[in-house]
């Protein structure tokens, strides 16, 4: 059945994967964007209604969510987070939205040191005091971390210690919310753990690297202060820094750690492994020089896997 959907951040890495994927199940698609860029063209030509607006403004969210049966909703690591969250809310409840997907985090809770962490606790919550169905999306590290932070020289440095994770691709997301923005009622009310197919270390995540590079990749772990002068660095902002840096200490604890069958379960599809996520990114890894000084897509990452296909396995 044809339904009428809104993707909130449809430029954002599962923004545009999910508006990509409802487009080719032949639903119609209204795409919120700050701008109309490149990016944003490129979701015109699919077949996207491009409103340009914005989610602190009640307004803008008031008109977009006109006539909308359900709508995915990403905010990027930013200030103004749970402001953002009441707008959209108050907008779908106005306009008798059925359906609200969020994408929060896996370390989302109330005690959380990181203060992007903690919004994102407390826009679940938000959401979940309106008249509205919400699923809650909480995956561990994007696979896509592997390209954000990639600086071409062939060593991973984190203050992750020892400390594992199962990395999970933004296009197995995306099937994820497709299918719940398709079919919404079972998922009304729940929050889902998003988990790639292998837990691995840093180590061993490097090691996978390596297989599909065809070149060395080792796992340099650092401490927390040497982290923090990388970002300052890079010219991270204190609010992604201070997320990092937190959900480092969360990274060690296992509060990241975990695997499931959900993305399969959900979307029909099981999720992609780091080597194969690699492999398809061959030519960001194959072109991004060591000289650069900084990963050249700090926070605007944009793997080259290009659209989402369903993958036969």
């Amino acid at each position: 059945m044809e339904r009428n959907l809104l993707v909130i951040g449809a430029t954002g890495k599962t923004g545009s994967l999910t508006t990509e994927l409802l487009l080719e199940q032949g639903h119609h698609v209204r795409a919120l964007v700050r701008r109309r860029d490149e990016r944003a063209a490129r979701l015109a030509d699919r077949g996207a209604q491009i409103v340009r607006g914005d989610v602190q403004d009640i307004n803008t969210l008031t008109e977009a969510t006109k006539g909308i049966d359900a709508l995915y909703f990403t905010y990027p690591l930013a200030p103004g987070l749970v402001e953002a969250t009441a707008n959209v809310a108050q907008a779908a409840a106005e306009n008798g939205v059925q359906a609200i997907v969020n994408m929060s985090q896996i370390s989302a809770r109330h005690e959380s040191a990181s203060n992007a962490a903690r919004q994102h606790w407390i826009a679940e919550r938000v959401l979940d005091r309106f008249p509205v169905a919400a699923t809650h999306l909480r995956p561990t590290f994007f696979a896509e971390w592997l390209v954000m932070m990639w600086d071409g020289t062939g060593t991973l440095r984190f203050p992750f210690a020892d400390g594992r994770h199962a990395p999970i691709a933004a296009s197995d997301q995306a099937r994820v919310i497709a299918a719940i923005l398709d079919d919404p009622a079972p998922h009304a009310g729940k929050a889902y753990s998003l988990f790639g197919p292998v837990e691995l270390d840093h180590h061993e995540i490097a090691e996978k690297m390596s297989r599909a590079l065809g070149r060395e990749v080792i796992y340099q772990a650092i401490e927390l202060e040497d982290f923090a002068a990388i970002l300052e660095k890079w010219g991270a902002s204190k609010h992604l820094a201070q997320h990092l840096l937190a959900v480092a200490i969360d990274y060690r604890n296992g509060v990241f750690a975990g695997t499931n069958e959900l993305v399969e379960k959900i979307s029909g599809v099981p999720p992609m492994d780091v080597e194969s996520f690699v492999s398809q990114n061959r030519a960001f890894y194959d072109n991004t020089r060591a000289d650069v000084g900084r990963p050249t897509t700090l926070f605007n990452a944009k793997p080259t896997q290009g659209s989402v296909r369903p993958r036969k396995e």
